[in-house]
């Protein structure tokens, strides 16, 4: 579930909000290099981990200006991956992610703060199983620039964690998601 979160958070759309520098991005959701996993304990032994396999989004950022940011994610909860077919059918299903009801999950910024050290937080409304809650990504820029052909990237990875039952899912009590959050944006043209 963390990864779930996570993926969503990471999953962007950010529109320019009226900076002049900022520069728009797509996520590479095509490429592999982003990602959306999460994780939930299980039975307080292990861990259950996953990965939403479709979701899509895009961001505006300038680095001179970071707070002037933004990001949108759309995450398709059809298509979570715990690598057991069986465990997953059963986390589409009502007691969960309830994805007959709920196909999508978003993640709309309403902050963004970027220190000097390129570490920061992400902040904004997360909407799981028709709850919309806030949500708090801790976010580390990891690099921005050319790609060998042609065109400009930039990366981050970001870290989170809620309450299951804080979206209406109370099969597992007091379980916590922890996601991780890998994005690679293409600068678009």
């Amino acid at each position: 579930m963390k990864k779930l979160i996570a993926s969503a958070l990471l999953a962007t759309t950010l529109p320019f909000t009226g900076n002049a520098l900022a520069a728009d991005y797509t996520l590479d959701t095509k490429g592999a290099h982003t990602a959306i996993e999460f994780a939930v304990s299980h039975l307080g032994f292990g861990w259950v981990n996953g990965r939403f396999n479709e979701f899509e989004g895009s961001f505006s950022f300038d680095e001179a200006k970071p707070e002037d940011s933004t990001l949108n994610v759309t995450i398709k909860t059809t298509t979570v991956d715990s690598n057991h077919a069986e465990r997953d059918k059963h986390l589409r299903g009502a007691d969960y992610l309830n994805t007959d009801k709920f196909g999508e999950a978003t993640f709309k910024s309403t902050s963004f703060k970027l220190g000097e050290d390129k570490k920061g937080t992400l902040v904004g409304d997360f909407t799981l199983n028709g709850v919309t809650k806030p949500l708090t990504i801790d976010v580390k820029m990891t690099n921005a620039g050319k790609d060998p052909w042609g065109g400009e990237r930039i990366g981050f990875k970001g870290d989170a964690s809620f309450a299951l039952k804080d979206y209406n899912i109370t099969k597992l009590g007091d379980a916590e998601v922890e996601l991780d959050l890998f994005v690679e944006g293409i600068k678009n043209k």
